[in-house]
């Protein structure tokens, strides 16, 4: 199968290309430099120079393809409009290119969801519609697709993708725990993320390709929910930090833009994403990794 993958060289994007590649597919990757090119060519991978902001590229791209796995993502958390913004236009060019093919759409969405006081579970729908919503509610946008013969399916990852070389949330928790002397956490530390290591994402992803059917929402969650204390914990162990409590009023001073993030309890099961594609995950867990000098 000739996969078109977006976000081929980001950090789940590389791991995916490579089980893309071990199970005999032919990929496709999109770069907009040419150290991302380049690192897509040393994997064996066809290269296309283009970026989000091009939906007549990302069109062309994926009727070329016989799959699109939609990776990329500005994060640009000073303008998440704009990050927004662009997300939903490049859904929309990928589903209107696929229209009536039946073709995989796989896309990375998040596990924020409207229900509290449990973990979400794969049923669980996404609350986000619009443009104006987190990720520009493209996680339904794709699934509107399904009844117009295109097979999406949301891929929704947790907020740690954990390992050896992430520069997300937690490699920022810990540059704050360098920079501020302790390593903090908030409130009592009672909230949980959900983290899956970053093999066993990658993993889930090219299974979705070869089982999910179209609609189902994939959970690609190794770990139901860690406490963010103990997330500090380990963050203090591994630099030699004291670790100590936050007062949410002093989210935003101690931890800037995550500090919103942080305090949230986003858990999540995956018990029926196993079951349907017969993955488990086998990865070193969030604070084996940290324990081990990640981050």
């Amino acid at each position: 199968m000739h996969v078109f993958v977006t976000g081929a060289s980001g950090w789940i994007g590389r791991a995916t290309v490579e089980e893309l590649v071990g199970a005999g597919h032919e990929v496709t990757g999109l770069a907009r430099s040419d150290a991302a090119a380049a690192a897509l060519t040393t994997q064996g991978v066809h290269v296309r120079r283009g970026h989000l902001d091009d939906p007549d590229g990302l069109r062309a791209a994926a009727t070329a393809a016989d799959a699109v796995i939609h990776l990329a993502n500005k994060h640009d958390w000073s303008n998440p409009a704009a990050s927004n913004a662009a997300e939903r236009s490049a859904v929309q060019a990928i589903g209107d290119a696929l229209v009536g093919t039946g073709k995989p759409f796989l896309l990375a969405s998040g596990l924020l969801t409207a229900v509290t006081g449990r973990p979400a579970t794969e049923d669980d729908p996404s609350p986000f519609h619009g443009a104006d919503s987190p990720r520009g509610g493209s996680e339904n946008l794709a699934l509107e697709f399904v009844d117009r013969g295109v097979h999406a399916v949301p891929v929704r990852f947790p907020p740690t993708v954990h390992g050896v070389g992430d520069h997300g949330f937690i490699a920022h928790l810990a540059d704050i725990a360098r920079a501020k002397g302790v390593a903090g956490y908030p409130g009592d530390g009672t909230n949980r993320w959900a983290a899956v290591h970053r093999s066993d994402a990658a993993r889930a992803v090219a299974l979705s390709l070869a089982k999910a059917p179209a609609g189902a929402r994939v959970h690609a969650v190794g770990e139901q929910g860690v406490p963010t204390r103990v997330i500090a914990e380990a963050i203090g162990r591994a630099a030699g930090l004291p670790v100590t409590s936050i007062d949410p009023a002093d989210l935003t001073d101690h931890f800037g833009w995550l500090g919103m993030f942080f305090s949230r309890d986003m858990t999540a099961r995956s018990s029926a994403t196993q079951q349907l594609l017969g993955w488990l995950p086998t990865g070193p867990t969030l604070v084996e990794d940290i324990d081990a000098g990640a981050y």
